[in-house]
């Protein structure tokens, strides 16, 4: 049994749980302060995993695209959010649609200087509890900055079920917003596509070429901060 496969893999799964609940409650919170009590009668403003967890999205994709050796997503339930009970529906929207991916950006943030205080103080934490916990430390706080700025650049990504698509409907009109519309319905065979069969097939890696200018660049200024290269 590959215990340091097992052990990546649980840092992965417990930073992508923290990920995406606090994404999530980020949609919900803002939901709320802009006048729709919804997500929050239904228990969506809660650091409770189980409030956020959906079974298909959350755990058996993941585990699915993992023993496909593919790129890795997941999504939580969707945050129920009534435009007509938002004080201005239009700019509300974009809004809350936001709140999720700005929530990933701000957590990477926090990582960030969790992993520059520990790295300045690693002599001392070495000696209290132990070179290996810190290495550890270190690890998980590194592959939670990743992930969560994979969260947020990911889910800018304008088709359904990501925000990308709540973001874009505000500046669509007319024939150009039925269009979109018409797209939306094959949103999924499309990021199946994009993720799986033109990589593989085609080797065009359209998410990496995004990736390589936003997350990456932005991952690489976070650590330079973080360690001080």
């Amino acid at each position: 049994m590959n215990w340091s496969y097992i052990a990546s893999l649980l840092v992965t799964v417990v930073a992508l749980i923290i990920g995406i609940v606090i994404h999530e409650c980020a949609h919900a919170l803002v939901a709320y302060v802009l006048g729709d009590r919804t997500a929050r009668s239904r228990g969506r403003v809660s650091l409770n995993p189980i409030r956020h967890i959906d079974p298909f999205g959350t755990v058996l994709l993941p585990l699915l695209m993992i023993a496909a050796g593919g790129p890795v997503f997941a999504f939580a339930k969707p945050v129920p959010v009534y435009l007509n009970n938002l004080k201005h529906p239009k700019r509300d929207e974009l809004l809350v649609a936001l709140a999720g991916p700005i929530s990933n950006l701000v957590l990477a943030c926090v990582g960030a200087v969790l992993l520059r205080v520990a790295a300045q103080n690693a002599a001392p934490l070495a000696d209290s509890i132990g070179a290996a916990a810190v290495g550890q430390i270190g690890v998980f706080l590194m592959s939670f900055m990743s992930i969560n700025l994979s969260l947020a650049f990911f889910n800018l990504i304008p088709l359904p079920p990501l925000d990308g698509s709540s973001i874009l409907i505000p500046f669509l009109r007319g024939q150009a917003l039925r269009t979109y519309y018409r797209i939306q319905r094959y949103a999924m065979p499309i990021l199946i596509i994009v993720l799986y069969l033109l990589p593989s097939v085609l080797h065009i890696d359209l998410v990496g070429i995004y990736f390589n200018f936003t997350l990456y660049p932005l991952l690489n200024a976070l650590l330079a901060f973080s360690l001080g290269w």
